[in-house]
Order: C-alpha cells, then structure tokens, then sequence
C-alpha cells in the first residue's frame, strides 16, 4: 500500500506563481445573472468589440458552407494564407494564422524567448504580451511611459542590456495612443538584426492616414520583425480567434515550428476570408466608430473627465475609482473595463459602442456621486 507523505506539495517553477490571470472583460451573461438584467438591455463597452457585430459578408459565406465537424481544419490555413499574401502583396511563407492575434504574439514569445532570456517593452504594455514572458521565464525590462506614449529613445537606450525580444503596441492598449511613423521607422533602422520586434497591430485599421504606418514595408526591409493584426476588432469577429502574423520566412517558419495544431477552426477560416473583402463593413465601422468617438469625447469633456486622444475603438478615462465607477455603471447594464491591473486604479478602458449606447452611458454617469471623479496623477 502507498503511503502519502504529509507534507509532499506540487512544486511550480519560481517564474509561475507570481503570474496574474488575464482578466476579461465582464460577460454580459455573468451581469445578466448578478444583476437580474435582461441580457438585451446590456451594454458591453469593456472588450473594444465591433458593435456592428460581424462582418455580413463573413455571415453569409459561413452560411453557404457546409462544415462537417467532425472533421479537423486545415493546419496550414492555406486558402486563409493565400488571401492574405495577396491582400498584402508578400509571399504565403511570410504569414503565419493564429487563434487571435494573441496567440500569434504568444508563440513568438515561445519562439524567441525562454529563461534567463530578456524582454523590453513599454509601462502600460498589453497584458498579455506581458503574461506571455512570464510563462516562459524571461526578464523583463520595463520602460517608463509617463505620457502613455511608447517613449522609443528610452526604449532604445536599453538594447545594450541585450534584449531578445522588444514588444511595442502601435496603438497601445489600453492607452489608445500611437507613435509618430517616422520615429517608428527610424527605431527599427537602429535596431541589431539579432533583435526580434514584434509590432502589435491589433488596431491597425483605425489608425488615420496620418498616423498609419506602411509596416508591411517594413517587414520586407527587416528580418527580425514581426507585425501582428487581428480580425477580432475591426472586422468583427471576435469569437472565432483569428488573427495572424507577418514576418519575413525565417522568423515564420521558426513561429510554425512551435505553433499548435488545428487552432483555427475551419469556421474562423472562411469567416475571415470573406471579411478580408467585406470594404464596405470596414467603412461603416470606421465611420461608425468616429461618430461614436466624437459623442463620447465631448460628453466627457462637458462632464469634467479626463482621457486621453485614441486613435482606436476605445477610450481610456480617468474616472477617480476605476472599480467603483465600473460598478456604478453596471447598475445600469453598462460592462466597462477597470484597468488596475495595468497599474492604473483611477482609470476605466471605455469601449466605443454605437452612439445610442453612448448616450446610455451619459445617463448612467450624471448619477454618479461627483466626488468620485478626480484627476489622480500617476
């Protein structure tokens, strides 16, 4: 017979315990039930979600298609691969599919990163990027971001502590803000080859023209770079994990080499097929998305708040209590998304919903008690 010894205990490498969970935004099942709302008078403004829901041309080529279920995907996503190299004009072997761009952001971090290896990345950084090298044992290296901007001199002036891996989030989340496209451009010129870049693109499409960088450019003048795009924002399809990478083939077979198989789900692959072309959702979301903006913004404004100019599908507005004021709005069916794990108490991510939704959001913030809004400095 075994015997148990009492005081045997399962032992976690020292790089695990200190990991923080990613926390969601709120379900609008999870309120449904706290609350005892009606799911359809819920508001979900926390997850930066299209609130056009998904691209129609998506819907219908899903429709016309007979899935069998019982079948695995395509691994290689090759007709997923194929309209991609062709809307980007690069070669097939550049791409690499993931479930969300997330996951394309987490092999790479399983590519090129491992114990003792070291990672730069800016204050204020996505979480996930962040868990992701802490699932691995990296070092971190954290650069200030006093202005919510990624602050590229300072970001550079660590390279000679010989990172592996630098992340930048252009726009950031959950800042919103973006970076000059030459300042971006004259980093990666600086940057050892040895160095691997990954530029999160996740909002990639919301950017103005001004502000949009020609990054597919970039990959093709250097090989330690990799962009990452998502087709959960703009194109509305959230729920189907699909997002990918672009990088040049040698860093991309090096990602396939540790992604998993049969992540993306055949549903996911048509979807975003067909998304890829729908311009006019694109438009309307865009537009959309501006109106909504503009209405939040001088609301904001006209209410003593303070945010900072995005240049995505979202807001981040100091708010005094981050978890209190999101409390006060779920009372009225409204799901926005507290941000102190960021480091960031007195602040909320606002998500831009369609403008009626907004105006929701107004009501819902004039019975707030006003001395629960106030500048915090960081």
């Amino acid at each position: 017979m075994l015997m148990k010894n009492p005081t045997d205990t399962i032992t976690y490498p020292a790089h695990i315990a200190p990991l923080n969970p990613y926390i969601p935004g709120v379900p609008i099942a999870d309120l449904a039930r706290r609350k005892k709302i009606d799911p359809g008078k819920i508001a979900k403004l926390a997850s930066n979600e299209n609130p056009l829901g998904p691209s129609p041309a998506a819907l219908q080529a899903l429709a016309a298609k007979n899935i069998d279920f019982s079948r695995y995907p395509d691994n290689n996503c090759t007709e997923l691969v194929s309209a991609l190299a062709l809307f980007h004009d690069v070669p097939e072997e550049w791409i690499v599919i993931g479930a969300g761009s997330e996951s394309v952001i987490a092999n790479t971090v399983a590519t090129v990163l491992a114990e003792g290896r070291k990672t730069a990345y800016s204050q204020f950084s996505f979480q996930a990027y962040i868990n992701a090298a802490q699932k691995v044992g990296a070092q971190h290296i954290v650069v200030p971001s006093p202005e919510f901007v990624v602050d590229l001199d300072a970001l550079y002036s660590v390279v000679d502590q010989d990172p592996s891996l630098i992340y930048i989030a252009n726009p950031g989340n959950p800042t919103g803000t973006c970076l000059n496209p030459g300042d971006l451009m004259d980093f990666m010129s600086k940057i050892p080859k040895h160095i691997v870049v990954l530029l999160d693109e996740a909002y990639f499409e919301f950017l103005p023209d001004s502000f949009r960088p020609d990054s597919i450019v970039w990959v093709r003048l250097f090989p330690n770079l990799i962009i990452t795009r998502t087709f959960s924002k703009a194109y509305g399809l959230a729920g189907l994990r699909i997002g990918y990478g672009i990088a040049q083939q040698g860093l991309a077979d090096m990602l396939r080499r540790v992604r998993p198989p049969f992540t993306v789900s055949e549903s996911a692959q048509i979807a975003a097929i067909a998304a890829l072309q729908d311009t006019t959702f694109l438009e309307n979301t865009l537009r959309i998305n501006q109106e909504s903006k503009s209405l939040l913004t001088d609301g904001l404004r006209a209410r003593g708040y303070r945010y900072l100019e995005s240049e995505t599908n979202f807001l981040l507005v100091n708010v005094g209590d981050g978890v209190a004021w999101t409390r006060a709005m779920e009372k009225h069916g409204l799901i926005v998304r507290p941000v102190n794990s960021y480091g960031l108490p007195a602040w909320v991510r606002i998500s831009l919903g369609m403008p009626d939704e907004m105006r929701r959001l107004f009501d819902a913030m004039d019975t707030f008690t006003p001395n629960s809004v106030e500048d915090v400095s960081l």
